[in-house]
């Protein structure tokens, strides 16, 4: 059977192939009729499948995570793609190529090891450079973090993406070194590669990317502190200040509370590690949003809801517009009528009302300020 991937998937096709399948779920339909829907996936994406007939006799035969050939029709509904499935049977893991069902960074593993290598090298600090030491010369890990994602479903959500995401903050290191005096360079670079390596941990990724009870309970954030903390007592004379400095930069750095961070950043190299932590993953989640939409010919990519907004794309074609009605119904509000100018200002001009969908959005997407909280606030930063 050859393997037919979900991003060559069109509607009205009559298809065979194999799809890993990421949800199982059973539910009832008006008429007292059980039906089955899955989540499938392969390397290239994701499908809805629906099953309606022999529904009970076909969902023993497999169950989430395991592989399974299908007989189907796609077919688009409500304008998305999913397969009405007619046949299924489970296929034995020896008999599939797990490279064809996961993927995986567009950047060869072995080229970023040697980065990492090159970067381990460079450090000064005898101590940083012994915790680093610890961490990956241990093979057991080292098996992990370079295969892990980084994310389950924001930025780099594939295999590698995890070394790739903090590779890159490390290079963004880098480029801002020079251009501001005093900073802890090795700091940083250690905060860059070691700020996510509790999703060694917090998830799975041998199949479908999912989180483990431990990273469901605990979270990375403090899983990483907990294996920084376990190196480092290993270091005899690690300086107990250094200690708190890395520790604080996994504690904040994303940011604010609302995104899971138990501290806000409260020294410079925290606060530098934040920023280029959110803007490789924001460019990571825009440019994947974009590719997914490659044969699109619109200019501007669908709307996306975690960032509110839609994302004009570089390579576009002539002919079709924006349409700002359209992202105005996608956003649940009407489109702002053209503002009318006064013919004369008032003497005390109203305070400007918000916009109610920006007003619900404000905790959302992009919304990434340390300080705006602070502003009208007793600024006493240290008893928070």
């Amino acid at each position: 059977m050859n393997k037919v991937y979900v991003s060559s998937i069109r509607d009205r096709d009559q298809l065979e192939s194999v799809f890993l399948v990421k949800d199982k779920i059973m539910a009832m339909a008006k008429n007292g009729k059980p039906y089955m829907t899955l989540k499938l996936m392969d390397k290239t994406g994701e499908i809805e499948g629906r099953v309606w007939d022999n529904v009970d006799e076909l969902s023993a035969i497999f169950d989430r995570d395991d592989f399974i050939a299908i007989r189907c029709k796609a077919s688009v509904y409500l304008g998305k793609m999913q397969l009405i499935i007619s046949e299924l049977m489970r296929v034995p893991d020896d008999r599939v190529q797990l490279a064809d069902f996961l993927p995986e960074s567009d950047r060869p593993v072995a080229e970023m090891e040697q980065e990492l290598a090159v970067l381990l090298a460079s450090f000064t600090d005898p101590h940083l450079k012994a915790l680093m030491d610890a961490f990956f010369g241990d093979a057991e890990l080292m098996a992990l973090y370079r295969i892990a994602p980084a994310a389950k479903g924001m930025h780099h959500v594939y295999l590698g993406g995890l070394l790739e995401h903090s590779l890159a903050v490390a290079r963004l290191v880098d480029v801002i070194i020079p251009l501001y005096g005093g900073l802890n360079r090795d700091l940083l670079v250690a905060g860059a590669l070691l700020h996510d390596v509790g999703k060694v941990r917090e998830m799975t990724y041998q199949r479908s990317f999912d989180y483990t009870d431990e990273g469901k309970l605990l979270g990375h954030i403090t899983i990483g502190v907990e294996m920084v903390q376990e190196r480092i007592a290993a270091i005899p004379g690690f300086p107990t200040e250094l200690a708190m400095l890395l520790k604080h930069m996994l504690l904040s750095h994303h940011g604010q509370y609302e995104y899971g961070s138990p501290k806000r950043p409260k020294t410079v190299e925290a606060t530098i590690l934040n920023y280029l932590d959110d803007l490789d993953s924001k460019i990571n989640g825009i440019r994947t949003h974009i590719r997914k939409e490659a044969e699109s010919q619109s200019r501007w990519s669908s709307y996306h809801r975690l960032y509110d907004r839609y994302f004009y794309k570089e390579n576009y074609s002539y002919g079709e517009e924006y349409d700002e009605a359209a992202e105005a119904e996608a956003e649940g509000a009407a489109p702002e009528p053209p503002v009318q100018q006064p013919a004369a200002a008032p003497e005390s001009p109203a305070a400007p009302v918000p916009h109610p969908r920006r007003e619900e959005q404000k905790k959302k997407g992009f919304h990434n300020n340390p300080f705006e909280q602070l502003q009208g606030k007793n600024l006493d930063l240290f008893n928070q």
